[in-house]
C-alpha cells in the first residue's frame, strides 16, 4: 500500500502544474484584467461585482493576463488621456510589469509555500479570505453529503429488495426526475414559494445566520442555523440522490445473487439477517469508501449558484466575485487549494477502499 500511496502523492505535483498552466494560459486571452478594472474605476466606467477598491495587494505577481489594445496604440482600454507613467505604476502595483512566464514561475514558487498573496481588490490575504468563507461552503457540502447518504442508502437497499416492483419503478422515476432538475431552478422555485417571493414567507432569503445570532442562546442559535440552511440544502439535495441510490441498489443486487447468500438462505436465516449480516458489508464497500470524493464533488459543483442565489458568503460567491472583478490572486489561489484538496481526497478514498476490504490491492492491479 505504501508504494502506491507514494506514487499517488508524487503524481499530485505534475497534475497541479498541468492544471495551473492551462488555466493561466486561458486567462492570458480573456478580455479585461485588474489593470483595466482600475483604469475603469478611475474613469468612472467600472462595472464589477462587490469588490472594494483599496489596498490592492500588489505583492502578488503570480497571475495575470496579456494587456489588451484598443486599436489606437494604447495598451489598455480606458487609458486614453492618462499619463503613461501613471499606468506603468498601476502595472507595477499589480505585478504586470513582468512578462507572463516570469509571473507564472513566481506564482508557482509562492504557491509551493502556500503563499497565495493578497487580493487585488480586498485589503486581505487570499489565505485569510478562504478561511473566512470556508465555514459556509463546508456547511453546505457536509450537510448535503450526509443527508444524501442517509436517504440514498436505505432507499437503494429498499429498491434492491423490491427490484422490479411498482415501488422500484416509482422511486426510480422520482429520483431520475429530480436528477434532471437543475438545482438553481429549484432554488428559485423555493424562494418564490417559501421565502417571500409571492406566496409564503417562512424562510429567510439570505445569509447563514440571523444578524442577532450572537445574542441568541445556544439552542436558538442551532435552530436559527438550520432555519437558514433549510432552503439551500433542499435545493442542493433535489438532484443528488440518483447516482448514490442506484449505486447502492446495484451493489446490493450483485451481492444478493451470489452463492453465499443462497447458502445463507438455505440454512434458514431470516431475510433481515441475510441482508444486514452477510450482504451489507460487501455491498457497502464502494458506497462508504466514496464518501470523501462525494463530499468534494458536491462542494465543488453544487455550491456556486446556490451561494449566489441565497446570498451565502462562501467560497462559491467569493470565486464568482473574483472572476467578475478579475481578482486573479483569489482565482488562482482557490483553484490551487481546492485542486490539491480534491487530489488528496482521491488518495484518501483509495486508502479507505483498502482498509475496508483487504482483498482490494491497487498494487497488483497496476502490475
Amino acid at each position: 500500500m505504501l508504494p502506491y500511496i507514494i506514487r499517488r502523492v508524487l503524481l499530485i505535483v505534475p497534475t497541479l502544474f498541468f492544471i495551473m498552466s492551462i488555466n493561466f494560459a486561458i486567462v492570458q486571452f480573456a478580455p479585461g484584467g485588474p489593470v483595466e478594472q482600475m483604469l475603469a474605476e478611475i474613469e468612472g466606467t467600472a462595472i464589477n461585482a462587490t469588490a472594494r477598491i483599496g489596498g490592492q495587494g500588489g505583492s502578488e505577481v503570480g497571475a495575470g493576463q496579456r494587456p489588451a489594445s484598443d486599436g489606437t496604440g494604447n495598451r489598455y482600454r480606458g487609458s486614453q488621456g492618462l499619463d503613461p507613467a501613471f499606468i506603468a505604476e498601476i502595472e507595477k502595483q499589480f505585478g504586470f510589469d513582468k512578462p507572463p512566464l516570469e509571473r507564472f514561475v513566481l506564482m508557482l514558487g509562492n504557491y509551493a509555500r502556500f503563499d497565495f498573496g493578497d487580493s487585488f481588490f480586498r485589503d486581505q490575504s487570499v489565505f485569510d479570505l478562504v478561511l473566512e468563507k470556508m465555514p459556509v461552503s463546508i456547511s453546505l457540502g457536509l450537510w448535503t453529503t450526509l443527508l444524501v447518504y442517509l436517504i440514498s442508502i436505505p432507499l437503494g437497499i429498499a429498491k434492491a429488495v423490491r427490484d422490479g416492483t411498482r415501488f422500484d419503478v416509482w422511486t426510480s422515476t422520482v429520483v431520475i426526475f429530480g436528477n434532471a432538475v437543475p438545482a438553481f431552478l429549484f432554488a428559485i422555485l423555493l424562494i418564490v414559494l417559501f421565502a417571500g417571493g409571492q406566496y409564503m414567507d417562512w424562510f429567510p432569503l439570505r445569509g447563514l445566520v440571523s444578524d442577532d445570532w450572537s445574542d441568541l442562546s445556544w439552542p436558538a442559535r442551532i435552530a436559527d442555523y438550520f432555519w437558514h440552511l433549510a432552503l439551500p440544502l433542499t435545493a442542493m439535495l433535489i438532484g443528488s440522490f440518483a447516482t448514490l441510490t442506484l449505486l447502492t441498489k446495484n451493489s446490493f443486487l450483485e451481492e444478493i445473487n451470489k452463492q453465499f447468500v443462497v447458502t445463507a438462505r438455505a440454512k434458514g436465516l431470516t431475510q433481515r439477517r441475510v441482508l444486514y449480516g452477510h450482504v451489507f458489508r460487501n455491498a457497502m464497500l464502494i458506497v462508504i469508501a466514496g464518501f470523501p470524493s462525494a463530499f468534494i464533488s458536491i462542494l465543488f459543483t453544487s455550491t456556486l449558484l446556490i451561494e449566489i442565489i441565497f446570498s451565502l458568503d462562501g467560497l462559491g460567491l467569493l470565486g464568482f466575485e473574483a472572476v467578475i472583478n478579475r481578482d486573479y490572486p483569489i482565482m488562482f489561489g482557490t483553484l490551487y487549494f481546492f485542486t490539491l484538496l480534491g487530489l488528496g481526497m482521491g488518495i484518501v478514498s483509495d486508502v479507505i477502499y483498502m482498509l475496508i476490504d483487504p482483498r482490494i490491492d491497487f498494487e497488483s492491479r497496476q502490475s
